[in-house]
């Protein structure tokens, strides 16, 4: 079976680590909430042998995320574990950093709450939080195609849609972060850096 393949993911994987390489080369584990294909994940585990990356996901995207590991036979990926943000036990291990990508655009801002909150609660050896996507500023889209996503988002899901980064950041703060940057991403894209 042919594996999953992502072209978004091959497009921003470069910018992403770029800008996380500086922090990345001082940890030695990361998990991933939604890992969706696993494209990430075999790109940051090639680059940083030292680093362990633990992928996460819903159970339906774990056998297309294996395929990308088995491909890869990097020692430095473990075998995904499953993970719903509202169900799932908190992913097994302890994690300097949690690294998110394309996930609070899809989730319900319950979810999202939801996710920050099991954050403060398990997270305790965090030091890093990295969240991609595109976010909006002070209740205002970044760009036309944006505000069109944002339709398109809802019209699939009324509860998903582009976050606030002002509410996301709210939520990051009660979980014991402070944003330490704010980084423009190609595609009207952001990376949201947060540190304890």
């Amino acid at each position: 079976m042919q594996k999953p393949f992502s072209q978004a993911c091959e497009n921003n994987k470069a910018p992403i680590f770029d800008t996380l390489e500086p922090i990345l080369h001082t940890l030695q584990s990361v998990v991933e909430i939604g890992s969706g294909t696993g494209q990430h994940a075999v790109h940051v585990a090639r680059r940083h042998p030292q680093l362990i990356w633990q992928c996460c996901d819903q159970a339906e995207y774990l056998f297309g995320i294996q395929q990308w590991l088995d491909e890869a036979k990097l020692d430095n990926l473990s075998p995904p574990q499953c993970f719903e943000v509202n169900n799932s036990p908190w992913p097994m291990g302890n994690f300097q950093a949690l690294y998110s990508a394309n996930t609070l655009h899809i989730m319900s801002w319950a979810s999202v709450e939801k996710l920050f909150s099991r954050i403060a609660e398990h997270g305790n050896t965090l030091q890093w939080l990295f969240v991609y996507g595109p976010f909006n500023y002070q209740g205002k889209f970044t760009s036309a195609s944006n505000a069109e996503f944002d339709q398109w988002l809802k019209s699939r899901n009324p509860l998903s849609g582009i976050r606030d980064a002002e509410a996301v950041d709210r939520l990051a703060g009660n979980a014991g972060f402070t944003l330490e940057s704010d980084n423009e991403m190609p595609a009207n894209n952001r990376l949201l850096i947060w540190k304890r």
